[in-house]
């Protein structure tokens, strides 16, 4: 499984976004360089594809396939629907539902096969959720330690209105699919599509 190993701050900076977005609480001491030279238009947009990929911990290929599927969405804008179905990867529910502290931590979790969906146990982190499934880690592994670490970090995390989350049971079930307004991820989804519409 190929794996971006490149340092979470390094690559934060040198996008110009906080690392808090994946999830890290990592603040780096650098001061960003602003560079005086205007952008051009193909920067701006790689710029934005590179957040989206950095954010979601997706690499180009399936960030590309991603954006296939979205376009043959029928209804709404694709890039909104390019977002939405990046939201709805299981382990970025996880992170959201406060089961994880990053990103990272929660493809982790859903690889290892503590994380199931509607009783099954899923190791894929792609795996895309759908309006009532329940998410839960796997009953075997509740009392571990690790979770108890873990919801004492992530408590207080605000939980998305498209989520239904019970911390005590470590469990939750997706209520309905989030919308663009949902998504506070600092994303200029149209960039993306011009990029990739070239």
């Amino acid at each position: 499984m190929a794996i971006n190993r490149q340092p979470i701050m390094k690559r934060s900076r040198s996008l110009g976004i906080e690392a808090l977005y994946t999830g890290s609480s990592k603040k780096s001491k650098k001061k960003v360089e602003i560079s005086r030279k205007k952008p051009s238009e193909y920067g701006l947009q790689l710029k934005e594809k590179q957040k989206a990929k950095f954010c979601y911990g997706v690499l180009e290929k399936q960030f590309r396939s991603y954006f296939e599927r979205a376009k043959k969405i029928r209804t709404g804008i694709v890039g909104e629907n390019l977002l939405i179905l990046l939201e709805s990867r299981l382990d970025n529910v996880v992170y959201r539902m406060g089961l994880a502290r990053t990103r990272m931590e929660a493809r982790q979790l859903v690889s290892h096969k503590l994380i199931t969906v509607n009783g099954r146990k899923i190791n894929i982190p792609s795996y895309q959720v759908k309006p009532g499934d329940a998410i839960e880690v796997n009953p075997g592994k509740k009392s571990s330690s690790r979770f108890k670490d873990i919801l004492e970090t992530t408590h207080g995390r605000r939980v998305q209105p498209w989520l239904e989350v019970d911390t005590n049971n470590l469990s939750g079930k997706i209520v309905g699919m989030p919308t663009r307004e949902m998504i506070d991820t600092p994303i200029n989804e149209m960039f993306i599509v011009e990029l990739y519409s070239k």
